[in-house]
């Protein structure tokens, strides 16, 4: 159990999400879920949590393990071709996670969302939290296309909401 981490956690309030992720940041993060979602029959979804709580953070809970718990709660497994893929970004520990349904992990390798995990949280250390998700939304587009293309009738129905999730 890591005290200062804690302690991070304890002070990391709603505010930080407020500054990072203003309306019209999240209204722009939802029309690129949307504008993605034509593109192919995949799910995304991005949500946001500022810290854990002490119980978690008791347990020694990470970001992997809430993204997880998180992906679970918002059912973004539930889907029909189980495709569902999340963005989970816990402000408090600097820390991104892309969580990917059982139709999507077997056919992508873990490196390439770590890389763009990466690329997300090279953006967030510089403020620039839209473009991170952004690029983010960007390269699961591009995974989603090759593995789950769009209805050639042109015909798609959104499973999961595009809004972006503050928990």
């Amino acid at each position: 159990m890591n005290l200062m981490r804690i302690i991070r956690h304890l002070v990391t309030g709603q505010s930080v999400v407020k500054r990072a992720f203003p309306p019209d940041t999240l209204n722009t993060i939802k029309q690129a879920i949307a504008r993605s979602e034509t593109t192919h029959s995949g799910e995304i979804v991005f949500a946001v949590e500022a810290a854990l709580d002490l119980s978690l953070l008791l347990k020694n809970h990470f970001s992997r393990e809430r993204a997880i718990d998180v992906f679970s709660l918002l059912r973004v497994w539930d889907t029909e071709q189980n495709n569902g893929v999340m963005i989970y970004l816990l402000m408090a520990d600097h820390s991104v996670e892309i969580i990917a349904d059982r139709g999507i992990h077997t056919r992508v390798e873990q490196t390439e969302w770590d890389a763009a995990c990466h690329t997300m949280e090279t953006a967030f250390s510089q403020g620039q939290f839209e473009q991170g998700i952004l690029t983010g939304i960007d390269v699961i587009t591009k995974v989603l296309q090759q593995c789950f293309p769009a209805d050639s009738a042109g015909k798609r129905k959104s499973e999961l909401s595009d809004c972006p999730v503050v928990l």
